[in-house]
């Protein structure tokens, strides 16, 4: 067991008395983990992703991380989706579409990848159901689906508690159970 300590890149919702609704980022982390697997094997990782967000709640997005997978040490994305609330509740609906670069020959390195976010906040507490599917994934992984909770809580001022579970089921790869628990420092 290693410590990880990862960024959790969610997207913002629009904010109206921000000057621009462009926003950008570049970090790195000392694993890249997406549902509940390394995508850098272990090691550290670097991202950068420019997103637009506009005031009705759509946003778009292009990223980049690296990755170590298939002979492939780059991954980019393109993702649209809406932001949008209702009885008490907030949602995030997703497309994206992912291209491993420079892959091995013969690996399937692109993929479209539907996500939808559920979230309630509990007081302080932040809850999230995550549902993320591809008809055909990448590498030789066929269709799969994730489902995952989440919950964070404030522990002291600009230092979080987060504690998230998932199941993937995939065609042509082994279904697991992922998990992790950590702090954030802000």
């Amino acid at each position: 067991i290693g410590l990880a300590l990862a960024q959790d890149r969610d997207n913002a919702r629009f904010d109206p008395n921000r000057a621009s609704p462009w926003t950008f980022e570049l970090g790195g982390a000392t694993d890249n983990r997406s549902k509940g697997a390394s995508k850098s094997s272990g090691d550290p990782y670097v991202f950068g992703e420019v997103q637009y967000n506009a005031a009705n709640g759509f946003y778009a997005d292009a990223e980049f991380e690296t990755i170590d997978s298939a002979g492939s040490r780059v991954e980019t994305e393109v993702e649209a989706g809406w932001q949008f609330s209702g009885g008490g509740f907030d949602f995030d609906a997703s497309v994206s579409h992912k291209w491993r670069v420079n892959a091995d020959p013969g690996q399937d390195d692109a993929a479209v990848e539907l996500q939808f976010d559920v979230m309630r906040d509990f007081g302080a507490v932040d809850t999230r159901l995550r549902v993320e599917h591809s008809p055909d994934g990448l590498g030789s992984t066929e269709a799969w689906t994730w489902v995952e909770t989440r919950v964070r809580w404030p522990i002291v001022d600009r230092l979080q508690g987060a504690v998230m579970v998932g199941r993937r089921e995939q065609d042509n790869g082994p279904d697991y159970t992922g998990w992790s628990a950590g702090v954030a420092y802000a």
